[in-house]
């Protein structure tokens, strides 16, 4: 796999759309440089790697929370 992503990789990866994709990188949830004349966004691989696994750790955090409030 190359080490820029383009937001098109990033949407096919994450099964969202390209609209979705961009969305992540301008809020900056998803870090990502402007590369080129026309400030075309890349996507560095392990950024996404990074962000994947923040977003599992969020869930797990989400899903005990939610076994807390049940076991309460």
């Amino acid at each position: 796999m190359p080490r820029f992503l383009t937001l098109t990789d990033i949407a096919e990866i994450l099964q969202i759309s390209s609209s979705q994709a961009y969305a992540l990188v301008r809020s900056g949830e998803l870090p990502a440089i402007q590369i080129g004349g026309r400030g075309q966004w890349r996507v560095e691989q392990t950024m996404l790697d990074e962000y994947i696994q923040d977003k599992y750790a969020e869930t797990r955090r989400l899903v005990e929370g939610a076994k807390a409030e049940n076991k309460a």
